[in-house]
């Protein structure tokens, strides 16, 4: 059945769509029940088939125009130096509710990091020990001069700032309108200022 419908699709809608690519496509042909399962195989309602070859087409051509307006590049991992991984970690989670993604050992420390629990798929946050010298002068040099190490969004900024304050957290900005943008600036606790931001 599978081989008639991608012989169809492909002469009849101009899906150029392998076997294997249509049968990704069964599970959506079965919500409206315009395929069935038996333990022999698919079967295709007779009446139904010009809807069900429809409901693949505009699957296919959705699917390749969501591919188009992809970008090949994406950032997929940004950091930032930490004192203590294990102290970062704590706090990125428990404290901020992000979740831990990677937890590597390498040598005396760990490749770590945590991801929004809301994208776990998404942009990844590197917590790096500052061992290396030039990074601790780096991470010292903008907090002194209270240079946020990372910006992170949020929905509301007054409630988040809230529940942050509530749970110990030192700010040194609290929640400022800048225009288009509201602002927060707050001590992670492992040597970084960290800018919440809601537009």
């Amino acid at each position: 059945m599978l081989d008639e419908l991608t012989a169809r699709v492909v002469v009849r809608h101009d899906v150029a769509d392998s076997r294997q690519a249509l049968a990704r496509h069964v599970d959506l042909l079965k919500q409206p029940e315009l395929v069935s399962s038996k333990k022999r195989g698919m079967c295709l309602k007779p009446v139904s088939i010009n809807e069900a070859l429809q409901a693949v087409k505009d699957r296919s051509l959705k699917r390749h125009h969501e591919r188009k307006k992809r970008r090949d590049m994406q950032i997929t991992l940004t950091g930032v130096f930490v004192s203590d991984q294990n102290e970062a970690l704590r706090f990125y989670t428990e404290i901020l509710g992000f979740v831990k993604k990677q937890d590597v050992p390498v040598g005396e420390f760990k490749w770590l990091t945590v991801v929004s629990p809301e994208d776990p798929d998404g942009t990844e946050l590197l917590l790096e020990p500052n061992e290396n010298p030039v990074a601790q002068t780096y991470q010292r040099g903008i907090f002194d001069q209270g240079i946020p190490a990372a910006s992170f969004s949020v929905t509301d900024i007054h409630a988040e700032h809230a529940k942050l304050k509530s749970l110990g957290v030192a700010f040194t900005m609290e929640p400022t309108d800048m225009g288009n943008v509201t602002i927060a600036i707050f001590d992670d606790t492992c040597g970084n200022l960290i800018q919440l931001m809601q537009t």
